[in-house]
């Protein structure tokens, strides 16, 4: 392949997999070059500005993960929105053009067809019927004045218990001597 260059790429277009959505639904196609920003500023606007109801974000490949976390993003901001994930598989058209063609011809091509997992989440403010498979429901509310530690404390949901000197390493344990040669405190070995 190292004498050959990608020239195009191209999806294979599928039918979103939600029964019963409405004809208007907006879908976030997620795409490995998208910015973040972008993509919650439109979605955001659509949900809250426009009042739609329900919402899809759907990525393939690298844009797996950036997909994922533009919905959690949404779930956060928003609350209360009930979720439907749907995990398939995607056929992706690879075109690859030799870079040093034969003299007396037309270029070679050469047509790569590979299977990328890909991901459909739909987001709703109405629910959903829990039955459905990859179905998860809105995160339980807050009371005001509940500490619940915010996103300063990267992503725990509950405080730590304080470490059992039991538990720490030996190597961390500090041991107070008693003897005269003035060292005061020293740290313990492991055995």
């Amino acid at each position: 392949m190292e004498n050959f260059r990608k020239v195009r790429t191209s999806e294979e277009e599928m039918p979103l997999p939600f029964p019963d959505l409405p004809p208007d639904v907006v879908e976030m196609k997620v795409k490995e070059g998208s910015k973040i920003r972008n993509l919650m500023n439109f979605a955001m606007a659509q949900m809250e500005l426009k009042g739609r109801r329900q919402i899809v974000f759907s990525g393939c490949g690298r844009a797996v993960t950036k997909t994922i976390t533009c919905v959690e993003i949404m779930k956060r901001k928003l609350g209360g929105l009930h979720q439907v994930t749907k995990v398939r598989y995607k056929t992706v058209l690879e075109v690859w053009e030799s870079q040093d063609p034969p003299p007396h011809g037309p270029a070679q091509n050469l047509t790569v067809h590979k299977n990328v997992p890909s991901i459909c989440i739909l987001l709703s403010r109405d629910p959903l019927d829990p039955n459905q498979t990859g179905y998860q429901p809105p995160e339980p509310r807050h009371e005001a004045g509940e500490d619940t530690l915010g996103s300063s404390s990267k992503g725990l949901k509950r405080p730590l218990p304080p470490p059992c000197e039991e538990l720490l390493p030996k190597k961390l344990q500090v041991q107070v001597s008693d003897s005269p040669r003035g060292t005061g405190t020293t740290t313990g070995q492991q055995d």
